[in-house]
């Protein structure tokens, strides 16, 4: 922060997202909701827990798709996320799964710091991509060091937006947000209901399981269609709600 540029793009981060209060306090709200899916998975692949705040800068905690064709709270594009293993079809995308794209973007990260040397440039490697970060090193003759090198905007600005969201979040009352406990969005539980077989109508299925399918999708909006076809017998896991949260 003693870099003028560097106080400067931070101060930026810091004032956008401060102001914009909405969508603040929807992100508070959110996170409340989110963060007991996201925090123990990154727990458990040894990332620092600050990488929650990254997703936060992708996509909010909302499942937006991106107009490059990224969906999901972690912004995954169709082919990087086959790279990870995830599925994404007609019938089933993955992207929209919390926890796989989670352990996704986990595995996306820890590479990338392993190439890199640091998490920073592993972050940024997330929005740029390896090979794009990994070029203007080479091209601008640095050291591996984020903040030495000049990035398109959004990179230049991404760092930042992830630092910014962190402060705030971690500050709420000095950036303005006031709000009781009672105001965040609270965690339903769920039972997990294992699958290996087509299903060939999720209405009734749904039915079946004591929900309406409207409540099958906000639980499991990886399924995208109205059955699940399933010929070579995978695994699936469909969360149903515990009964009386609806």
């Amino acid at each position: 922060l003693d870099q003028p540029d560097i106080r400067e793009r931070l101060d930026r981060e810091l004032l956008v997202n401060a102001y914009w209060q909405s969508n603040g306090l929807l992100i508070f709200k959110r996170a409340n909701k989110f963060m007991e899916v996201i925090e123990p998975l990154l727990e458990k692949y040894n990332l620092p827990d600050d990488f929650k705040y990254l997703a936060i800068a992708e996509s909010g905690l909302l499942d937006v798709r991106s107009p490059a064709g990224a969906v999901g709270f972690w912004q995954f594009m169709p082919a990087t996320a086959k790279e990870y293993g995830l599925e994404v079809n007609k019938y089933v995308d993955e992207r929209y799964n919390l926890e796989l794209t989670t352990k996704a973007a986990a595995e996306y990260l820890i590479s990338a710091k392993e190439h890199f040397g640091n998490w920073t440039l592993a972050a940024a490697a997330y929005n740029a991509g390896r090979n794009g970060i990994g070029r203007q090193i080479v091209i601008q003759k640095t050291e591996n060091n984020y903040y030495d090198l000049l990035l398109n905007q959004e990179t230049s600005r991404y760092i930042f937006r992830i630092l910014a969201f962190k402060e705030i979040m971690s500050n709420p009352k000095a950036y303005g947000f006031h709000f009781n406990e009672s105001d965040l969005y609270q965690p339903i539980p769920v039972k997990k209901v294992k699958v290996d077989t087509t299903i060939e109508d999720l209405v009734d299925f749904s039915k079946s399981h004591g929900i309406n399918y409207k409540i099958l999708k906000i639980h499991n909006p990886w399924l995208r269609d109205t059955k699940l076809p399933n010929s070579l017998g995978k695994t699936y896991y469909i969360d149903i709600p515990e009964p009386g949260y609806y």
